[in-house]
């Protein structure tokens, strides 16, 4: 028999038997849909983590506090809390850098009206709109001369002017933050959600504001730093270090007492938890294209012992063991690649309904689907490769007497 009629004879016996080629399909159609639909979603959350990370601002540097000790035992990152304005301002001295913001952060009480809103209070400078990559829709950003005479003005985000002002633009109008009044300059433009932070949902007011009037401390949380250009990250970051140590006069023997993470750390750590998640979750997937090549082999293993006399006339006629292998590895092989076809059918399918329906990133690809198809074809081989054999080597006078 040639090929192709090795192949007509494959699709007539899938077809004479329907019902249990399709029940035989079914692991594999599963297997190849989940793996497709799970990577396309990895794919998809992946590059929205990236976005939202490139979002934070462009060759960010972020300063945070360090851990304290007592004894042996470690209170914690963020417990050592030593960053200060100055800091931020001898940081800035640097050739490498092109910005920095310096941030305290905390909850306030939103008062308009009769309208009471409990948001995230930030307090920053000029600078955070250029470090941290923010726009403002309506009005403007407090400028250095308000920064430095800690005068009581305000930039909302999209969150607050939704809660207490029914959406209309509040530029002008005088709110009480913990019972302080506030003149609102500016609206920021949205920016979304970043993981479990809403940067919608928040108010800025200068720095030195924040400090003496609000938050009543000396340090800052954090420190965000802008490098020059991507190439000058390193030398931004060494730089960094090299200020804040001298600032707090630490010796050479002494740890840090402050934590420098940059944008490419971040990011490559989000992706590393990304790629893991969407590999376990394809090989767990892929665990059904198993359990479908073993319906294969067993439903191969059924259709040569119902057609044993068949195979007994084709060898008495001349046909040899190679044809007959052939024929029964090309079933197998045929069933596997239809479940495949029809597993990417419904995989890229469940990917998209995902995407449209239940708001997730998905991002679907060539590599899994050409994986895919190569695995549906090299399962139909390897689990057919048994009964193939099995019944080319059946003896033609024990395949005529065959009841």
């Amino acid at each position: 028999m040639s090929f192709l009629e090795s192949l007509r004879v494959s699709f007539r016996s899938i077809k004479a038997n329907g019902l249990r080629s399709v029940l035989t399909m079914l692991g594999i159609i599963i297997g190849v849909a989940a793996v497709i639909a799970m990577v396309a979603i990895g794919e998809g959350t992946s590059a929205s983590v990236a976005n939202q990370i490139n979002g934070l601002g462009s060759n960010l540097l972020i300063v945070s506090p360090g851990q304290a000790t007592q004894g042996r035992v470690s209170l914690g990152a963020g417990s050592l809390n030593t960053l200060t304005l100055a800091d931020a301002e001898k940081i800035a001295e640097s050739e490498a850098v092109s910005g920095v913001a310096p941030s305290v952060n905390g909850r306030a009480q939103i008062v308009f009206g009769s309208n009471n809103y409990s948001t995230m209070l930030e307090g920053t400078t000029e600078s955070f709109p250029d470090v941290r990559n923010v726009q403002v829709a309506d009005g403007r950003f407090f400028s250095n001369f308000e920064v430095r005479k800690q005068m009581n003005v305000a930039v909302v985000g999209t969150e607050v002017v939704n809660n207490l002002f029914a959406g209309s633009i509040p530029i002008g109008q005088t709110i009480q933050i913990n019972r302080i009044p506030f003149s609102i300059i500016g609206v920021l433009k949205s920016q979304g959600s970043s993981g479990m932070t809403n940067n919608d949902d928040r108010i800025l007011i200068p720095v030195t504001t924040a400090m003496s009037r609000l938050t009543g401390g000396k340090n800052v949380g954090t420190i965000y730093v802008s490098a020059a250009s991507a190439n000058d990250m390193e030398k931004a970051q060494q730089d960094t270090r090299n200020a804040l140590r001298s600032q707090h006069s630490l010796r050479p023997n002494e740890a840090d007492d402050f934590r420098i993470t940059s944008q490419s750390d971040i990011l490559s750590t989000a992706q590393e938890v990304s790629s893991s998640m969407t590999t376990l979750l394809s090989g767990i997937a892929a665990i059904s294209l198993i359990v479908g090549g073993i319906g294969v082999m067993n439903i191969m293993l059924v259709s040569v012992t119902e057609r044993t006399r068949e195979i007994g006339i084709r060898k008495a006629i001349g046909a040899k063991k190679r044809d007959i292998m052939r024929q029964f590895l090309i079933e197998a092989v045929t069933l596997s690649l239809i479940g495949g076809v029809v597993g990417i059918l419904l995989g890229i399918g469940a990917a998209l309904g995902v995407s449209k329906l239940g708001g997730m990133a998905t991002a679907i690809t060539i590599s899994p689907i050409l994986y895919a198809f190569l695995t549906s074809t090299i399962v139909g081989v390897v689990f057919g490769v048994y009964p193939a054999r099995k019944a080319a080597q059946l003896k033609p006078i024990d395949a005529l007497r065959y009841e």
